[in-house]
């Protein structure tokens, strides 16, 4: 074990600084952390896992750059999950890859105080220097509760702090504890049942800690479980026989040993908190009581659910519609003043059909996508997610699953990735399986480019059909869900049978949400789709358009340089087997290149009917979906019917088309099986349902 930071004398902390920022889920923690650091963050992967790790930079009041990391949320240092092993590694310095913290913030929530200090009694014992960051704090005086900050600070031995950080209340406090002197911390629990007592005594003299963090520390290890793991990050794997002989010894002994100790650590805090926290002696309803009783109503609740999610998909075209054709004029007029400077060849072609006729098609989205993270924001900064995920809880339950696996299929909303990875907090490994193969069936934000350009394609272009639209789009996203609970009941009936766990989740206080926290997360979303667009869209847009040019015809004719090109001839290729659905080569070679990424899908469409006629001898098409309802068959049929189109979306819908989504199911289930499984069966249903409906449409005239 690395020296621990509990020897340091008090001092002023040194630059560089490192702070670790810890917390109970829902504590506002991350709140915090985009309060502090702003935009200057930057979001990557653990070395060797799957695991977000966030870093930003703050400047404390003496102008010191602080190095701030987020570390994931977690209820006690006895790890449960890959994340919150994460957690321990980095509080522990037993990460090569992450510094040593030189201090710690704990975020607590301050309406549930003894259930958080409990975590913050953990982290003092390491020794750390450490700032209690008392978050919420208006909702605790709203409920008429009362609480002696300074008395608080005085037993816990270290600065608290109270912060509304959705309002950045107490940050300026809270950068001025972090720019004084840090003392190291110090345990506040030093009772322990008798035997445990006794056990310490035979261990803690071989523990390589310091005095003052040694007996807390061993404490730590002999209660876990399995204490492999802690020893290994503790590096006293060699008191592992001792360890377990004394667990052995407590469970002859004491069998409930474990619940003791931590009932005794619970009582201490709760006499730590007596004559600092006062509770009103009115329990009169609340606001939050009363929207609890209709938001998770069995009724009403779903009611609400639906009109929610209707406004939300309403909002994306009504809002998002002025802003994506002022996008979509200006790449116009880009293409048009590149063809007036640049002589006719392959360059003007390359800029103006294959960068911005791919890459530009794709832009033209952003406005929408950003209106559909605001208000994914809103709703999971108001607290109104969780009620979602509880009121869930029935469905999930009928077809298996028990209702946290729904946290996963929401955050699958935003990018299967981060549900894949979120599925991590199941507690059985079947349920996290099943969840990990049904997860990409939940519509991701790079579906939502494909749909509305099929949906604009499917109206013909017309205006003022924006309810209308709005609905398909949720009913899209309600076909997502019912297929992954489809499946996940013939999995759970199949290949991983077990009986469903019940719901245990806290619903977090409705709070009311932080816009610039929003904001941060829409840009943060924005720069990573435009930097997607800049580099993985456009190098497939200059391939396929290379793959559209060559080999070259003498004769100028488009159509047929189309057609004879490489990717006509690849498209030709597969026509056979996509004719029965209604798709052309062209959608054919649009359904392989989204296979990279799903918007890619509108960029080969760009590419392909860039330059095009709109039927009637008009040069360029206003818009990609008048490109589209221009194209037609030898026989001079319209290739994009609203049959085809509505084919098209459920093809999206159901179907996975992400290589990016496969690795992480590789990754995620340690075997390529699994994720070509995954891949397979989604690609046959899609398959199999888009037969089943052009088929049947074609039968009956549509």
């Amino acid at each position: 074990m690395k020296p621990a930071p509990g020897a340091r004398e008090p001092a002023r902390l040194a630059e560089p600084t490192n702070i670790a920022l810890v917390g109970n889920p829902n504590s506002g923690k991350s709140t915090i952390f985009n309060a502090l650091t702003g935009l200057r963050q930057k979001v990557a992967n653990y070395p060797g896992v799957t695991i977000e790790k966030k870093i930003g930079f703050f400047f404390d009041l003496h102008g010191r750059k602080c190095q701030l990391i987020d570390l994931p949320g977690t209820y006690s240092l006895l790890p449960s999950a890959p994340d919150e092993e994460i957690t321990c590694e980095v509080l522990f310095g037993a990460r090569p890859d992450t510094p040593v913290p030189d201090a710690v913030i704990c975020v607590i929530d301050a309406t549930h105080l003894e259930r958080s200090l409990y975590l913050v009694a953990q982290v003092l014992d390491l020794g750390l220097p450490a700032v209690v960051a008392l978050n919420m704090m208006d909702l605790l005086e709203e409920g008429g509760d009362r609480l002696d900050v300074a008395a608080l600070s005085a037993r816990l031995g270290c600065p608290v702090v109270p912060c509304q950080a959705s309002r950045r209340r107490g940050l300026i406090e809270l950068r001025a504890a972090l720019s004084r002197q840090i003392a190291p911390s110090r345990s506040i629990c030093r009772r322990f049942p008798e035997a445990v007592e006794e056990s310490l005594s035979r261990i803690t003299l071989d523990f390589p800690a310091e005095k003052a963090e040694r007996r807390a520390l061993c404490a730590l290890v002999l209660g876990a479980p399995d204490p492999q793991r802690l020893a290994e990050l503790l590096a006293v794997t060699h008191l592992l026989p001792s360890l377990r002989e004394e667990q052995q010894r407590l469970e002859r002994q004491l069998p409930d040993w474990r619940q003791q100790t931590i009932a005794t650590r619970q009582r201490e805090i709760r006499a730590l908190t007596a004559g600092v926290f006062q509770k009103s002696p009115v329990m009169a309803k609340s606001v939050a009581d009363w929207l609890d009783r209709w938001v998770t109503h069995p009724f009403w609740g779903w009611l609400i659910f639906l009109g929610i999610m209707a406004t939300m998909f309403l909002a994306v075209f009504q809002m998002g519609a002025g802003p994506k054709d002022a996008i979509n004029s200006l790449f116009l007029a880009l293409a048009a003043k590149i063809e007036k400077l640049l002589p006719a060849g392959d360059l003007r072609d390359l800029l103006a059909n294959g960068v911005i006729g791919g890459a530009g098609n794709v832009i033209v989205f952003l406005p929408q996508i950003l209106v559909l993270f605001f208000f994914l924001g809103l709703l999971e900064e108001s607290g109104y997610m969780a009620r979602a995920a509880f009121l869930m809880d029935k469905v999930m339950s009928r077809v298996g699953l028990q209702g946290r696996a729904f946290i996963p299929l929401l955050a699958s909303h935003a990018c299967a990735i981060p549900g894949i990875l979120s599925a991590r907090t199941l507690s059985d490994p079947r349920d996290r399986m099943v969840t990990i193969l049904v997860a990409p069936f939940a519509s991701c934000s790079a579906r939502l480019p494909v749909y509305v350009l099929m949906i604009a394609a499917f109206f013909g272009g017309r205006r003022g059909a924006g309810v209308a639209e709005a609905g398909i789009v949720m009913v899209l996203y309600l076909l997502g869900l019912a297929a992954a609970f489809g499946f996940a009941w013939l999995f759970k009936k199949s290949l991983f049978r077990s009986r469903p766990t019940p719901l245990v989740l806290e619903l977090p206080p409705y709070r009311r949400p932080s816009l610039r926290t929003i904001a941060a997360q829409m840009l943060s979303r924005a720069g990573a789709f435009l930097r997607r667009a800049g580099t993985t869209i456009v190098a497939i847009s200059v391939i396929l358009w290379w793959l559209t040019a060559y080999p070259k015809r003498s004769d100028g004719d488009r159509s047929a340089q189309l057609a004879g090109s490489f990717a006509g001839q690849i498209g030709h290729c597969i026509e056979p087997a996509i004719r029965p659905l209604g798709f052309n080569w062209k959608i054919g070679i649009g359904l392989i290149s989204a296979q990279a990424a799903r918007e890619n899908f509108v960029s080969t469409m760009g590419v392909l009917y860039a330059g095009q006629s709109d039927g009637e001898g008009k040069a360029r098409p206003v818009t990609l979906s008048q490109a589209l309802l221009a194209d037609r068959w030898p026989d001079g049929r319209p290739v994009f019917t609203q049959l085809v189109c509505v084919t098209i979306l459920l093809f999206f819908v159901f179907s996975l088309q992400c290589l990016s989504t496969v690795v992480a199911v590789r990754r995620e289930t340690g075997s390529w099986r699994w994720a070509f499984f995954q891949f397979g069966y989604m690609t046959l249903f899609a398959y199999v349902v888009c037969l089943a409906v052009y088929q049947a449409g074609r039968a009956i005239g549509l």
